[in-house]
């Protein structure tokens, strides 16, 4: 296309944002993602295919959930998919109370990642109001 939005001042293609890519909740739950990923590396190698995968794979569902639900759908809709995304959320934590439990990383070293959680709960949980 040769239209000035999607070239750069250089002319090389420019990627537009999308609207869920502008969201601070978006960007919490890229970060929390991450730091997932961190965690999950420390897991003994026999949980590859059980904690580390299922941690890994919740987390990614609520990034995903935000981005499917915010895309050219009904406020009732967004809240449904931003539901979603609280559920995945819940089962990260339950994940981290079984890694806890079977103490493969030490509790002192969840915390963070506890911490970082319960705020993007927070935001997830006032998007959704100020979707009602």
């Amino acid at each position: 296309m040769e239209d000035g939005r999607w070239k750069t001042g250089d002319g090389r293609p420019k990627m537009e944002e999308y609207k869920f890519q502008k969201l601070q909740v978006y960007q919490l739950a890229l970060e929390y993602v991450d730091a997932v990923y961190e965690l999950s590396r420390l897991l003994p190698e026999r949980e590859r295919y059980n904690l580390s995968s299922q941690i890994e794979r919740a987390a990614t569902s609520i990034v995903l959930n935000i981005a499917e639900g915010s895309t050219g759908q009904s406020d009732a809709e967004q809240n449904r998919f931003l539901g979603l995304a609280l559920r995945s959320y819940l089962e990260t934590i339950a994940c981290c109370d079984l890694i806890e439990r079977r103490r493969y990383i030490p509790k002192e070293s969840l915390i963070p990642l506890r911490e970082q959680g319960h705020q993007l709960f927070i935001k997830i949980s006032a998007f959704r109001k100020s979707l009602r």
